[in-house]
């Protein structure tokens, strides 16, 4: 944090509160409603994605906790590590449910409120991890970014799965979310794998990293 002023971090300490206050408040509604449509329309995806809300809750409460502490820097390590295992929790259930839809030849169902909600994470969850990751990046806070980083992984899932819904509904393609969850699953396990080492990128790398 070489150049960031007492009270500077002050308030980018308050800012990074106030993200995940919002963040938590939100994914528990996303997951309550991703949950209920998913439950509804017997849609394995959507419940994937309802089950991905609450991880990222818990990502954002390991990143509350640490700024509740007087010196949030001496617990980065901590928290950097236990992000990472979120990231692996992510990908293991993503990978399961999706493999497991394959094999059953399960596709989603048509789910209006699947739709919506996903379509509403498409539009908040950017905006949010874009917020984070320069406070992060403003503070030297790994934890910070790579709790971006999952933010960012949820705009890529609520991606797959509404374009898995939409695909199902016009062409009856049921693998389509399936297959590209299964890509978002191998991107959080290499965050996953970074984050444990302490080795945090901009969200973006990760992309300019597979071209």
């Amino acid at each position: 944090m070489q150049g960031v002023s007492d009270e500077r971090r002050r308030i980018l300490h308050r800012r990074v509160r106030l993200i995940v206050a919002v963040t938590i408040c939100y994914n528990v509604i996303e997951a309550i409603v991703a949950v209920w449509a998913g439950a509804a329309s017997s849609s394995a995806a959507l419940l994937g994605f309802g089950l991905d809300s609450v991880i990222e809750v818990l990502s954002a409460v390991v990143v509350a906790w640490q700024f509740t502490r007087k010196d949030p820097q001496r617990w980065e390590r901590v928290s950097v590590k236990a992000i990472g295992l979120a990231f692996f929790l992510l990908a293991a259930y993503v990978s399961v449910d999706s493999v497991l839809a394959l094999l059953g030849r399960e596709g989603p169902e048509h789910s209006p409120l699947g739709l919506a909600i996903t379509l509403l994470s498409l539009i908040i969850m950017p905006a949010l991890s874009l917020i984070e990751r320069r406070t992060g990046e403003e503070l030297g806070s790994q934890s910070v970014v790579a709790d971006s980083k999952q933010l960012l992984l949820c705009v890529y899932l609520s991606g797959t799965v509404f374009v898995g819904l939409i695909l199902n509904s016009l062409f009856h393609w049921w693998w389509a979310d399936s297959v590209a969850a299964l890509v978002v699953a191998v991107l959080a396990v290499r965050e996953g794998l970074e984050a444990w080492g302490g080795e945090v990128e901009t969200p973006l790398e990760v992309l300019d990293d597979l071209n």
